[in-house]
């Protein structure tokens, strides 16, 4: 979306483009940064809570973000509408997902049915 505005420091003034900068940079803070400072405090693998003492404060921003999916949560019951799409959407993924695991199935059975037919063959 950066790269749709004309004038490059209109972004900032966009609430939408600097709300969804913020949520990248946490993301990327939490998913980099903080499994780097882990290792380097920890010394092991990134998670183990060795040596983690100091890191309270990093405790409290991840609570932070689940309060901000409990208000989600609250918008999904303000507005029932929401709720019902979200409840379809959950109904739904079983279908999709047995729907996934069959198709799976069958190029699983049909690559091993090639292999076997194409073992003694130039075809390698």
């Amino acid at each position: 979306r950066f790269f749709a505005f004309r004038q490059k420091k209109d972004c900032l003034r966009d609430f939408w483009f600097v709300f969804d900068s913020g949520l990248l940079a946490a993301m990327c803070s939490e998913t980099w940064f903080m499994t780097l400072l882990m290792l380097i405090v920890g010394g092991g693998s990134g998670n183990s809570a060795d040596g983690v003492g100091n890191l309270s404060i990093l405790r409290i921003a991840r609570l932070f973000r689940l309060i901000r999916m409990a208000r989600m949560a609250r918008l999904l019951r303000a507005a029932p509408e929401l709720l019902i799409l979200v409840k379809g959407l959950r109904i739904a993924m079983r279908s999709v997902l047995c729907t996934l695991g069959l198709l799976l199935l069958v190029i699983y059975l049909f690559a091993v049915a090639f292999t076997q037919i194409c073992h003694d063959t130039p075809c390698e």
